[in-house]
């Protein structure tokens, strides 16, 4: 059975839900196919919930723009949909003074990107604010905030289906075919189709590229290499002494590992990176002790049994071990010659902050 269709997204993740919602506002028919039973089953519940200000990214990148835009764009849905957010802010600290010039680079590529909010702070001062942190010196980022994910995307489906978009669950894309005006996507599930599509958005975050790969007239070349990137994040038990999130400057043997809190005020740690090759979320408990002494360099208080295991999560990555980190690649008719077809690749962090921003976009794309 052959199905028309104006627009399929392939992904119900934050940014496929944002970029139906986008395409549906502007009056386009779209259909969201996504294999498994929900949304969001994958990297947009399996995150710190962050809603980045913007700091670390390369100036001009598309994570910086993005992020800053996206930032901006998700504070206003939150507020105008009820979507519980906190504006928490956060401190980013130095624990020895070789690290206050790489703090010093993250305040010029901030400001470089447009955030212009920081707020420089001594040792004294952070004290002050986060009594429980061992630092030098550091500085405050205001706009940063936490974010309930899962309410978010609720809210993005709703609104795209209020403007007639429809999801389809349990409908993985199996393969696809590029025809002289249309996009050709075979999708499986109980009731097998073929849906002819004037535009296709692969969304499909982890399985961006076995998406890309399946579908006949386009070039390979054009395919960016893909990594898993694994992450353990651990809660702390009992009460958090943090009123803010806390990010130390980062290293090279455990990159990331911070302090956030839900809105409910748990504090959890996390990120750590380990290289896998499938997407796999079992708890490796083995890293506990590397969790300790990464989370004692700023929080010497943390006493011994605190840390219990919370839960993984799995980045799609177009740049693998000891490579810098790549931008998002986001490729439209003009990248890749096909009309009508966009491929997002490597949507990670800040994928969740960026997500509106990624919306309009893809939207411009394909207008």
């Amino acid at each position: 059975m052959t199905e028309r269709v104006e627009c399929a997204v392939i992904g119900a993740g934050v940014v496929g839900l944002a970029v139906a919602r986008a395409l549906a506002l502007a009056g386009r028919e779209v259909i969201v196919l996504e294999a498994a039973e929900g949304i969001g089953t994958h990297t947009s519940s399996r995150n710190s919930e962050v809603i980045h200000a913007g700091l670390y990214y390369n100036p001009g990148s598309l994570k910086a723009r993005l992020c800053v835009t996206g930032k901006r764009l998700l504070y206003e849905y939150c507020e105008q949909h009820g979507v519980p957010h906190q504006r928490i802010g956060k401190i980013v600290v130095a624990t020895d003074e070789a690290e206050v010039d790489a703090l010093q680079s993250y305040v010029r590529r901030a400001e470089a990107n447009a955030v212009n909010d920081l707020r420089w702070l001594s040792g004294d001062e952070l004290r002050q604010l986060e009594p429980e942190v061992r630092c030098v010196a550091g500085f405050a980022s205001p706009s940063t905030g936490i974010i309930d994910s899962h309410a978010l995307m609720l809210a993005l489906q709703g609104e795209a289906e209020d403007h007639g978009a429809s999801i389809a669950f349990f409908s993985p894309v199996q393969s696809g075919e590029v025809h002289a005006s249309e996009i050709w996507l075979r999708v499986g599930g109980a009731e097998p189709m073929t849906l002819a599509c004037n535009t296709v958005v692969n969304s499909a975050g982890l399985f961006a590229q076995n998406v890309a790969r399946s579908i006949a007239g386009l070039l390979p070349a054009s395919i960016p290499p893909r990594y898993f990137a694994k992450a353990h994040y651990y809660a702390l038990s009992g009460k958090s002494p943090f009123h803010r999130l806390v990010y130390p400057v980062a290293t090279d043997a455990f990159l990331g590992v911070h302090v956030t809190l839900d809105l409910a005020g748990q504090a959890r740690f996390g990120p750590d990176v380990s290289w896998v090759d499938g997407v796999d979320y079992a708890f490796d408990h083995s890293r506990e002790p590397l969790f300790y002494a990464a989370v004692r360099r700023y929080y010497p208080g943390l006493k011994d049994g605190r840390l219990t295991p919370g839960y993984t999560g799995v980045r799609p990555k177009v740049s693998g071990p000891g490579e810098a980190a790549a931008d998002f690649v986001i490729q439209g008719p003009q990248d890749h010659g096909v009309a009508g077809l966009v491929n997002l690749y490597g949507i990670e962090s800040p994928g969740l902050t960026a997500s509106l921003a990624i919306g309009e976009y893809v939207r411009g794309l394909l207008s």
